[in-house]
């Protein structure tokens, strides 16, 4: 695997080394040895699936409060998303800035999301599914959100396709961040 350091602080994106021959390709996409190597908090508590019928569905920008903060490792393995983490961390040098980066089927990317940050997604082609590795169980009561388009982040979202962003009331319906 190779990690590559984004300009969020503990926000790695993780590219698998393909094994390839004529059968295909074999790749390691997750060792917790190797991760905790790397200073990336290796447990796995949870894993979850989202399937996203339509090209432009938006989800997020989710995260735990604590003490259930979560790390998550996210994976696109059908389609393909623009993946988002949001430095929501107080003392973080980075605070309010976000990372955002492709994953798809094709290049195999994963994005490992420290806690403290949000996470959100929008797909890029219809049907396309994703894969959550999580540290931590979800807490219903612990559940949060930021807006989307919140002007305290500035997200540069990908256009959306004819027919605009398909999402949730809820993550459409966040208040503003408070700074």
């Amino acid at each position: 695997m190779i990690f590559r350091t984004t300009p969020i602080g503990g926000v790695v994106v993780v590219e698998p080394e393909r094994q390839e021959d004529a059968r295909g390709f074999f790749a390691r996409t997750f060792d917790a040895n190797v991760f905790g190597e790397q200073g990336l908090d290796p447990a796995v508590a949870q894993m979850s699936t989202s399937f996203n019928v339509h090209m432009g569905t938006l989800r997020g920008m989710h995260f735990q409060a604590a003490p259930a903060e979560e790390v998550k490792l996210v994976r696109c393995t059908h389609g393909s998303i623009f993946d988002v983490a949001l430095d929501l961390r107080e003392a973080s040098p980075t605070r309010l800035r976000w990372h955002g980066v492709e994953l798809s089927a094709e290049n195999g990317l994963a994005l490992f999301v420290p806690r403290g940050c949000g996470h959100g997604f929008q797909t890029l082609e219809p049907e396309s599914e994703v894969l959550y590795v999580m540290s931590t169980p979800y807490v219903p009561g612990a559940g949060r959100g930021v807006r989307w388009d919140d002007p305290a982040f500035e997200i540069e979202w990908p256009d959306p396709p004819t027919g605009g962003r398909v999402m949730s009331d809820r993550d459409a319906g966040y208040g503003d961040f408070e700074v």
